[in-house]
């Protein structure tokens, strides 16, 4: 049985006439998470849940039809039984679970097995099909453990302060900047680009608490924010903005740093691999423990995680689509008139 096929417009499944993360309007979408190359405008009706409603709301508008579910709550439409599971990526991110006449399809959408502190954790889905990313699909991408790595970004700030410079963190303004607030509170006052705070707003309104922060104002008062932490997108990174700040000592967070010779590494004091993807061992145990039958990887090590699955046994296919390059290594805003 096939429960979903691959289109120009996205993943489609037939029987009950929805997409999922389409990248083309369409009339029935359900979304798994808010990152904007998976949640996309023009769609007559979209179906999350409800921590990702105000993403939507806040990166494409409020007045979209956007119907917000719980986790494992049950949906049936046009005879496909529909639920969403945590994926442990970010805020509100989802595994869309298919069932329909006793075959189970699972589309996971980015996931992450490590429990951030934040995200709602991970939870394992046994299906007969599974859709997997592959972001970080190769095996020299092991990540630290999440207090270790919150260690390392407290020295940092601690060394910084010591040699009395500003500690910049450059991280993406949804899920990686409200994982850096986490990890520094603290240990200063913490400045955020105004897109980050609009998407602070959003974990707010769903009863999550972040650390105090301020909303940093780069035109007037940059001085103010001397030798604390400021967070800023990769959109920022090297620009005029970032040089008015007092004397910046600056940070890439992404899993991208855990190769030194990563794009933009040079252009940065220093570097930490934090990532909101599984690594290569959250990879190969997931698809393992759900038991499919056929695994589709998409986005990311395609070619080299879909063979290294076919060589232990698996079997594993590649199908290309048209998510946007991964958010940790592009960002969209524009600086000088910030978007969400």
């Amino acid at each position: 049985m096939k429960l979903i096929t691959f289109t120009k417009k996205g993943i489609y499944c037939p029987q009950g006439k929805f997409y999922i993360d389409p990248w083309r309007p369409v009339d029935m979408a359900i979304i798994t998470h808010g990152h904007a190359d998976h949640a996309r405008w023009g769609m007559k009706k979209y179906l999350c849940h409800h921590f990702t409603k105000p993403i939507l709301y806040q990166r494409i508008g409020k007045d979209i039809e956007c119907q917000g579910v719980e986790y494992g709550e049950k949906i049936n439409i046009n005879g496909v039984n529909i639920s969403l599971h945590p994926a442990g990526h970010i805020i509100g991110s989802a595994q869309i679970r298919l069932e329909y006449k006793g075959f189970v399809t699972l589309v996971s959408g980015d996931y992450k097995v490590q429990d951030d502190g934040l995200s709602t954790p991970f939870e394992l889905v046994k299906c007969n099909e599974f859709v997997t990313e592959s972001t970080f699909g190769l095996p020299i991408y092991n990540w630290l453990e999440v207090d270790d790595l919150n260690k390392k970004l407290q020295h940092w700030v601690l060394k910084n302060q010591e040699n009395r410079k500003t500690s910049v963190f450059i991280g993406y303004s949804l899920g990686k900047a409200q994982r850096i607030m986490k990890a520094v509170e603290g240990l200063g006052k913490i400045y955020v680009h105004e897109s980050i705070g609009k998407l602070n707003e959003a974990f707010e309104a769903v009863g999550i608490d972040l650390p105090e922060y301020i909303i940093a104002d780069f035109r007037e008062r940059p001085k103010e924010m001397e030798h604390e932490i400021v967070i800023v997108p990769p959109a920022l990174l090297d620009s005029n903005i970032i040089k008015k700040i007092p004397d910046p000592a600056t940070a890439i967070c992404s899993g991208w740093m855990q190769v030194r010779g990563a794009r933009r590494w040079r252009s940065a004091d220093a570097g930490f691999a934090m990532s909101d993807h599984a690594d290569w061992k959250g990879l190969l145990q997931t698809v393992k423990a759900t038991e499919a039958e056929m695994i589709h990887v998409t986005h990311g090590q395609t070619e080299v995680f879909s063979k290294y699955l076919n060589e232990i046994g698996m079997k594993a296919d590649v199908i290309e689509t048209l998510f946007g390059e991964d958010e940790e290594v592009s960002e969209q805003e524009n600086p000088e008139n910030p978007k969400v």
